[in-house]
């Protein structure tokens, strides 16, 4: 009994006095009584009664029956009498109630769980105190504590405890089944099915679960029924089903398990992250986010529900029946209780089946020592792959279950029972449900009889407390009682003593031979046609050792393939133990290959568990077979199968030794009992158990002998095993070690990397040179690791099996000495086997990795395969460089493919693809067949953004699991869990990642070549190279590839700023970058002081007259967080009223000006669309009530856009309002009036209207040539003009026009989406109008995309018809998007130059309107087309405006789901698009634009991670300062590398730019007008991508080293051509255009002189100045000089065309997928056209001449033109012709001679007709008229070429 003081609890009295010997008395029981804590209580509460269930130091359980009641206390605070009794804490100030009652409690503590009884007993002790009962305590108490009540053995008792009272007690049949009365139905009843079965689920899996209710009793239910359904598991973990509140930190322990606290400490219980919470009162089960729960794998889930349902709920089936039965009610409570528990043992019976064919004994003797196979129950099952079986059987309950089942002697239960003989059962009836109720009504009959095994008799008399009337009047109640200890203990030892005389109660324990059931079966795993399979293994197998070396050879493909299926392997190790004699093989050197490939093959599809025991088959077999290398050396086939991870698997091992163990041990006994036959079919646990029956009848001296013998057999099999390990564990070359490098082994994640490219010969990896002098070391590192995992399977097993000290010290010495043989032996093999000629596979070539870039997987043995592309295939002409074979290498920057090609013809060229790993968009398996052995190889088909496809198929030695590892990690480096994890962030930082074997770095030579070369090159910058050789400085282009720059001092890049900005730099450049002020984003601030839109100078100076003004209103990022912190509004709108609009967009981003018009002083606007709610306001349609809120916001949106149109001067003067014309010819020339109509139609065309005008608009401005074949080039503007006055009969583009229906011109259009400007009327007196155009979504855009990709690079050549290049590029309708968004960038434009603003307000403002803003931007203000204006650009609109580069790029985790959408790619089409029209408007390259397509998705540079200038701060990553670069080389800027490079090589620069002031362009937009960007379809196998420059450049020094010969051959002149293949090389290097090449000739001279080398940049523009001095100088003709040699860098040299036909090429270039950096510049025929020059004032002579074909070719006559202009020789079909035929540059032909006549000639023509034309690629030969014409021709010709 217990009694209180506030707080604290403390035991008035305890019987029996002292413990029972064999059951100490738990401490702590206090707390348990009053699980919220001791306190008092104003008035009287009723009896209480709960059982809590301690645990002790032995985990067995002990039921604490609590009973509780309330007893009056005078209150202590108003008489301090009691103090002695009660100390507790003084509450001053409360009113104080005059009595108090506290709580008593009795408790009883028991070993056995029979909650009824003790509720009884101790609510009659209660009842004899209250009611005052004759009896005295004392009696009740003694009698209580001397019953005797049996465990188990379903016996009946009656007890008494003599107060009138006797009950009757049951005892379960059997001990092992749990009891669990009615607890496990109502806890469904409180949790429901799914819920119960997810906590099932967690307990099997260890996860931490809590119980939450108000009732005690009810927790310790739930936490009864949860035990009792896992049967036969038993929990191991913590178990408290009443935890008290003062224990609560209990739940913050990292071990699993179950506890229940009262629903009083709800809100404690909130912040724990890893618990699931099942709240029984309110039904529900909480499983936090972190905590995955693995379910039971289906079917099984599927069946068990239904089951489930069924017991709980039996209407359920008929509830949709018509006549449904009177009634089907669900059983009683208890009945119930026992069929759902016999659904979960059902379910046991089907996860557990067979699992006693997978244990393995090891002992017998003294007792059974037994182990479970995982791997071999997994693998027989089928069920590797599953997480919940997998997890259940790696769980302490397993291991349990595993130790008190396993012995082979014992007493059986139900489970054994129904494992044994139902299995068959359970397997035919699984699918029927109705059977398997019938099945489980019976199990449940058995678990009911169990508990109740007798039928309930009505015996029971328990007395109750009176209800009297005066029951609750204190006064009534008296204290209860101290008892007399010496009375009760009387009647302890009286019982005592009666015990000791009676007979002692002997129940016989039944143990009998555990039946082990059916054998697992196999399931379905019989694979088809398997017969055939296994036929054509056997064939092979005969042929090899049958010396048949050419029908093996043929076969073995195909046995290699069937080698995939299990079937098939196991065939295999049976035919090969066939041809084992005496534990030896020798082979000749062709069968081991053989024989070695085979088994390669085998184990290469074997997991590192080896579920199917192939491994185990193996094992012997490896140490079988061998042949003889030399004199005494013989070279085992272990020493080539080592490469397989299940070799470094410790539970591989162990298994392997027990189960030889176990056949062992059996052995022992078979012979000893000598002749009996029919022992010999007994199994090893059958004969376990015949043993351990007949232990007991044994001697001692017998015993002890079986002991040893045991023990012994154990010791030597470790031995065995100590010399197995080290065959397989020990590399042929020791001085590689395997082990090392695998940071734990037997862990799959750190395992899989040491892949060591095994010929498989067995000389292992010669392309990794080994360092002679560090071999002793490395070896007996080697030796030191296999002997420590040698020691540590040794210990473990010993230990297990019970192997003496003595035998396991013996075994410790004795490892080390065999391990040390071993390598002896090996090193005589592998210098034996070095001399083998090796089975010939191409060497892994390394890649080249950037500063900062490092190696996660080395290289893996691949083949490349070819895909749709043909280029590579050789199918239009050419070799086949692919398939090729080589290995992929996986960067934390990139996935690198580096080759050789399969055909031998090129073998010696080196195939390289490689693409970003952030530009991953999918990836996919497949399944390859390579032609050479029609073997089917696993592969990966991975697709990048940047328009690459690798197509990969892994090498047969490559194991299936390192595959998978591989696309971990690439999944890991994909999508990292932050953008802090992306290349850019992480390059140079982290430690080594690599999980691979240490190789020596190839490159070491050039990278410290290099590096000395960069620290004398600084040294000795601006002084002559004095050193003994004379100083080649690397070529311009080349200069990169030192890697840290000559001129670092210079790449601070200078901004150029405006005069009106130098105040604003020197804050910018000021110290104190982190300030606020530097909010002054660079780009935003400069680009509005250009157009003067605003300063930042101090408040006071600004001039209260212009119209807009710099705000900071979003400097904190609180109005919006994706804009950036300085905007430019009016200067009329305070920053209050800005707050307020902004709510009314999405995102809130409300309109700010962007760019203003320096001519019409017009601004641009871009915002987001409207909140729905926002649209229908904002036209304030006056019969539209609304509530004021929203009518006050929309009047401030009008007053808004008032101000904006304010602004604009236009608007100021009075005669701008009324009427059109004198609007127009205020502020524009008259010429402009004749455009008005124009801006109609196109509107019409951006909406949508019924017909799409083609034409534009007619003067003003530079429209884009026409390109392409002259189709369209007859065009004049006044076809534009009629097509759309057919619209508008009016002159100002009236009526007809719907829009237009008043007769001004609007001062603001705003281009809105049509979807979501319905509902708005439109006012004839505002002064705005809404364009509403189509927009697309940005899901068009993914898809779009995708098509796109898969049309430009497709997986697989297609011979349909239906799905050429430009179906699918049509069917992608990415040309249909570009022309939407050119088409409405051309509308703005136009309307700002007619001197309307434009406010751009689409989707959330930051996708589409972010590319119209720009290329608005770009046609109208040439400053953009320059290198600054262009980054400032993208910096201001797409950076600091919040495009989501890291949500559209799919670049962190998070963002996976929403897939990668290339908007900006988009928009850099389009500026692509534009460039290829106006080639002179731009001042760089098409080079640059690919550069920056290729790394806005690539993450080499910071610039365009993130989502917005707010997160970019966040991260600190906006202002960083150049300074702070650690290491200059790790460019953080791809700005600052695209200064950098630009100023080392011309290769972002475009020669033809030559702007006009001012010029507005206007691209035409349509998709006939548009082409399709070589960026995606060209590629460069040579070296990979050009867009990392350093590496390209390093990839050449290196080529270029190796190509320099020896000695310098002097006797042949080398020839100095060189073929060019399209997909190949990189053209714009091999045929660089005219400039770049002087330039490069240039500095080449200089460096011959030793000159210091002249930026190329000062170059050009020195040559440029001297031009424009001369007055003669055409600027036309400069064009011309450098067109001719930039066609020429589109020529492809193909032999049989007889003369290069460049024109043709240039004009057809989507044929050509190769245009590369320089060459991307718009075809001649282009240029040509825009200087109108008409062909026949070029052409100087002309004539027929007769030419020779290509060889085999006729003479033809043929019309020959001479053009001194172009300096060319063309020639046509006819003189009519306008096509030209081929074209031969002059600046090519080294000489004329005359010639003579050959084969085939035109006849009768005389001999000095005949003249040849020999240029640096062939001879032309020619034949005129006569002999005086060709004279004339040669003489022209001549002149020509002297005047050149």
């Amino acid at each position: 009994c217990a009694r209180v003081h506030e707080g604290q609890g403390h035991i008035l009295q305890r019987f029996p006095e002292k413990d029972w010997e064999d059951n100490p008395f738990p401490q702590g029981i206090e707390l348990f009584c009053q699980p919220n804590g001791w306190q008092l209580v104003p008035e009287r509460e009723r009896p209480s009664f709960f059982v809590s269930v301690l645990t002790d130091i032995n985990s067995e359980r002990h039921y604490c029956a609590c009973f509780t009641f309330w007893e009056g206390l005078d209150n202590p605070q108003l008489q301090k009498a009691e103090a002695s009794e009660v100390d507790e804490d003084e509450v001053p100030g409360l009113v104080q109630p005059a009595q108090v009652f506290a709580p008593k409690s009795l408790v009883l503590v028991s070993r056995l769980d029979h909650t009824e009884v003790f509720r009884n007993c101790l609510g009659l002790i209660y009842t004899v105190h209250v009611d005052s009962l004759s009896v005295p305590l004392e009696t009740v108490i003694g009698n209580l504590l001397t019953c005797v009540i049996p465990v188990a053995g379903g016996s009946q008792r009656t007890i008494t405890l003599g107060a009138g009272d006797r009950q009757v007690i049951q005892t379960p049949i059997n001990d092992s089944l749990p009891v669990s009365g009615s607890s496990v139905a109502h806890l469904f009843r409180q949790l429901g099915i799914v819920n119960v079965l997810y906590l099932f689920c967690a307990a099997l899996t260890e996860h931490k679960i809590l119980f939450l209710s108000s009732s005690y009793q009810r927790l310790t239910d739930a936490c009864r029924a949860l035990l009792a359904i896992m049967f036969p598991l038993k929990y191991s973990f913590t178990y408290v089903p009443i935890l008290p509140g003062k224990l609560l930190e209990v739940l913050s322990t990292p071990t699993p398990f179950i506890i229940g606290v009262n629903s009083f400490f709800r809100s404690e219980t909130q912040e724990l992250l890893d618990v699931i919470i099942a709240d029984l009162d309110g039904g529900t089960v909480t499983i936090p986010e972190c905590v995955h729960i693995s379910l039971l794998p289906d079917p099984l889930l599927q069946q068990t529900q239904t089951a489930l349902s069924m017991v709980l709920d039996p209407e359920l089936e008929i509830a949709d029946h018509a006549f449904p039965p009177s009634s089907t009610q669900p059983s009683t409570l208890k009945i119930q209780d026992k069929e759902i528990r016999a659904v979960f043992l059902w379910l046991f019976g089907q996860l557990f089946h067979g699992y006693r064919w997978c244990l393995h004994i090891i002992r017998i003797h003294p007792e059974p020592v037994i182990r479970f196979h995982k791997a071999a129950f997994l693998g027989q099952r089928a069920l590797t792959e599953d997480d919940f079986l997998m997890k259940v059987l790696d769980g302490m309950a397993f291991a349990g279950f595993i130790s008190e089942r396993g012995p082979p002697y014992r007493p059986t239960d139900l489970f054994d029972d129904l494992i044994a003989n139902q299995v068959e059962r359970i397997r035919q009836e699984e699918c029927s449900p109705h059977k398997v109720m019938n099945h489980i009504k019976e199990l449940a009959e058995q678990l009911f009889k169990n508990e109740n095994p007798y039928p309930v008799v009505a015996m029971h008399k328990v007395q109750r407390p009176a209800e009297s009337p005066g029951h609750n009047d204190p006064k009534n109640l008296a204290i209860f009682p101290p008892l007399d200890d010496v009375t009760v203990q009387l009647f302890i030892d009286h019982a005592a003593a009666k015990l000791k005389t009676a007979p002692p109660m002997v129940k016989a324990e039944l143990n009998g031979m555990v039946p082990s059931g059916p054998p697992l079966g196999e399931h379905g795993h019989v694979l088809a046609n398997s017969a055939r399979r296994l036929e054509v293994v056997r064939n092979c197998i005969t042929y090899i050792f049958d010396n048949k070396m050419l029908e093996a050879k043929k076969l073995m493909p195909a046995v290699l393939r069937a080698l995939k299926g299990r079937a098939a392997r196991v065939c295999l190790t049976q035919e090969l133990n066939q041809h084992v004699l005496q534990n030896r093989a020798v082979l000749d050197d062709q069968q081991f290959d053989y024989i070695v490939r085979m088994m390669n093959c085998t184990l290469q599809d074997c997991s590192h568990m080896d579920e199917h025991g192939i491994a185990a088959i193996l094992l012997p077999l490896v140490t079988a077979f061998c042949r003889k290398l030399g004199a005494g050396i013989t070279q085992f086939a272990y020493s080539c199968v080592q490469e397989h991870m299940v070799w470094t698997n410790m539970q591989f091992w162990e298994a392997m030794f027990y189960s030889d163990v176990q056949n062992h041990i059996r052995a022992l006994y078979l012979e000893a009992d000598g002749g009996e036959q029919s022992i010999e079919l007994l199994g090893a646990l059958e004969l376990a158990s015949e043993q351990s029956r007949l232990w007991p009848t044994l001697s001692k001296e017998q015993q002890s002998e079986r002991v040893q013998k045991e023990e012994s057999t154990v010791f030597s099999q470790a031995i065995h095993y100590a010399n197995r390990m080290s065959y397989l564990l020990l590399p042929l070359d020791t001085s590689k070690n395997r082990l090392l490098n695998r940071s734990g082994i037997g862990d799959v994640e750190s395992v899989s990397n040491s892949y060591v490219t095994n010929s498989i010969a067995g000389s292992m990896a010669e392309s990794y040179d080994t360092e002679s002098g560090f071999e002793d070391a490395e070896s007996s590192d080697v030796a030191n690791s296999v002997v420590r995992f040698i020691n540590r399977f040794v210990d473990k097993v010993c230990n297990e099996s019970g192997v003496t000290n003595e035998h396991l010290k013996a075994l410790h010495t004795m490892i080390p000495d065999i391990v040390q043989m071993h390598i002896e032996t090996l090193d005589a093999v592998h210098r034996e086997s070095k001399r083998l000629p090796p089975i010939q596979k191409p060497k892994l070539l390394r890649p080249i990795l950037l500063a900062g870039e490092e190696l996660v997987m080395d290289g893996m043995r691949v083949h490349l395969i070819s895909d749709g592309r043909e280029e590579a295939t050789g199918a239009l002409g050419g070799p086949a460089l692919l398939p090729a074979e080589g290995a992929i290498f996986l960067t934390t920057y990139r996935l690198i493919f580096k080759g050789t090609p399969n055909d031998p013809l090129v073998g010696e060229q080196v195939v390289t693809r490689s693409f970003p790993i952030a530009s991953l968009t999918k990836e996919k398996r497949i399944s390859v067949s390579l032609s050479m052995d029609q073997f089917i190889q696993e592969g990966l088909q991975l697709r990048s953004c940047t328009f690459q496809l690798l197509k990969i198929a892994f090498d047969e030695e490559v194991a299936s699991d390192l595959a998978e590892v591989f696309r971990k990690h690439m999944h890991k480096l994909r999508y990292p869990q932050h953008v802090q994890g992306t290349f850019a962030f992480t390059v140079g930082q982290s430690g080594k990642t690599l999980v691979e074997h240490k190789t020596k770095d190839k490159n070491q030579s050039i990278k410290t070549l290099s590096k000395n070369l960069v620290k004398s090159a600084k040294r000795t910058i601006g002084r002559q190279y004095v050193t003994r050789k004379k100083y080649s400085p690397p070529t311009w282009e080349n200069r990169s590839s030192l890697q840290s720059e000559l001129d670092e001092d210079e790449i601070s890049v200078s901004e150029e700023l405006d005069q009106g900005s130098l105040t604003l730099s020197s804050t910018i450049r000021s110290s104190d970058r982190q300030t606020m002020s530097n909010v002054v984003e660079r780009a935003c601030c400069r680009d509005y002081q250009r157009l003067g839109l605003g300063t930042l100078s101090n408040s006071l100076t600004r001039s209260k007259n212009e119209p807009f003004r710099i705000s900071t209103v979003n400097r904190m990022y609180t109005v919006c967080r994706s804009y950036p912190g300085l905007l430019i509004v009016p200067q009329s709108i305070p920053d209050s009223t800005i707050q307020r609009i902004s709510r009314c967009y999405r995102q809130n981003r409300f309109p700010v000006v962007c760019w203003r018009n320096s001519r019409t002083k017009a601004v641009l606007l871009r915002s987001a669309g409207l909140h729905a709610k926002g649209v229908v306001g904002f036209f304030k349609s006056p019969n539209a009530p609304s509530p004021s809120q929203a009518d006050s916001t929309s009047l401030e949106q009008e007053k808004y856009m008032q101000a904006i149109i304010s602004s604009m001067p236009s608007y100021c003067e009075p005669s701008g309002r009324n009427t059109l014309g004198g609007f127009t010819s205020t502020h524009m020339n008259s010429s402009d009036k004749l455009r008005q109509p124009k801006i109609g139609a196109l509107m019409k065309q951006v909406m949508g209207g019924k017909e799409d005008v083609p034409g534009t608009f007619s003067r003003g401005g530079k429209w884009g040539s026409i390109r392409g074949s002259g189709r369209l080039s007859a065009y004049n503007p006044e076809v534009g003009n009629r097509l759309s006055s057919k619209e508008s009969p009016q002159p100002n583009g009236g009526p007809s026009e719907a829009l237009f229906l008043r007769q001004q011109r609007a001062y603001l259009y705003i281009i809105g989406d049509k979807t979501q400007l319905k509902g708005g009327k439109q006012d004839s007196f505002q002064q705005w109008e809404v364009v509403p155009i189509e927009v697309c979504d940005v899901r068009q855009v993914k898809n779009s995309f995708k098509k796109l990709i898969k049309a430009c690079v497709p997986s697989s050549a297609t011979s349909e018809p239906s799905m050429t290049f430009h179906r699918c590029l049509e069917e992608s309708e990415w040309m249909c998007l570009l022309h939407r968004v050119l088409q409405v960038s051309v509308l703005v434009v136009e309307l700002l130059d007619t001197g309307s603003s434009v406010m751009v307000s689409l989707e959330d403002g930051w996708d589409v309107t972010t590319q119209v803003v720009s290329l608005v931007q770009l046609l109208s203000d040439p400053y953009y087309r320059t290198f600054d204006g262009f980054r400032l650009l993208v910096e201001k609109e797409w950076l600091s405006f919040g495009h989501r580069f890291s949500h559209r790029g799919a670049q962190t985790l998070a963002s996976q789901s929403s897939g990668f959408t290339p908007v900006f790619l988009q928009f850099l089409d389009c500026v692509h698009q534009i460039h290829l029209q106006f080639p002179m408007e731009f001042e760089f390259s098409q080079y640059y634009l690919k550069f920056l397509a290729y790394h806005y998705v690539s993450n080499r540079f910071r610039t365009f991670l993130l989502d917005s200038d707010y997160e970019r701060i966040e991260l600190g990553v906006l202002y960083e300062e150049k300074g702070e670069r650690k290491n200059p080389q790790v460019c953080k800027s791809v700005w600052d590398y695209i200064d950098r490079l630009n100023k080392k090589t011309p290769i972002f620069f475009n020669y033809m730019f030559s702007p006009e002031d001012e010029e507005v362009l206007r691209p035409y937009s349509f998709i006939s007008n548009l082409k399709v960007w070589d960026f995606y379809t060209e590629e460069t196998l040579s070296e990979g991508p050009s867009y990392d420059w350093e590496l390209v450049q390093r990839g050449r020094q290196e080529r270029l080293a190796e190509e320099v010969p020896d000695k310098p051959d002097t006797t042949t002149p080398k020839s100095q051509r060189h073929i060019v293949w399209p997909c190949y090389d990189s053209r714009s290097r091999v045929v660089p255009d005219a400039i770049t090449k002087l330039l490069q000739d240039l500095q080449s001279l200089e460096a011959e002189l030793g000159l210091p080398p002249e930026k190329w940049k000062d170059t050009w523009d020195k040559i440029k100045a001297n031009q424009r001095a001369e007055p003669s100088f055409n600027s036309s003709l400069l064009m011309s000089s450098n067109l001719s040699h930039q066609r020429r860098s589109q020529g492809v040299y193909l032999p049989e065309s007889g003369v290069g036909s460049s024109i043709n090429l240039a004009m057809d270039r989507e044929t050509s997928t190769t245009s590369t950096p320089v060459a991307g510049r718009p075809s001649t025929s282009t240029l040509y056209s825009q200087f109108q020059s008409t062909e026949s004032e070029n052409r100087s002579f002309e004539g027929i001449l007769f030419k020779k074909g290509a060889l085999l070719k006729p003479w033809k006559p043929r019309w020959f033109v001479l053009d001194k202009t172009k300096h060319q020789l063309r020639y046509y079909e006819t003189r009519q012709d306008k096509e030209c035929k081929g074209v031969i540059e002059l600046a090519e032909v080294e000489s004329v001679i005359p010639g003579t006549p050959t084969m085939g000639a035109p006849k009768n023509i005389e001999e000095k007709a005949f003249f040849d034309l020999k240029t640096t690629k062939r001879v032309y030969n020619f034949c005129a008229q006569d002999s005086p014409n060709a004279q004339l021709w040669m003489d022209s010709i001549q002149s020509c070429l002297s005047d050149a």
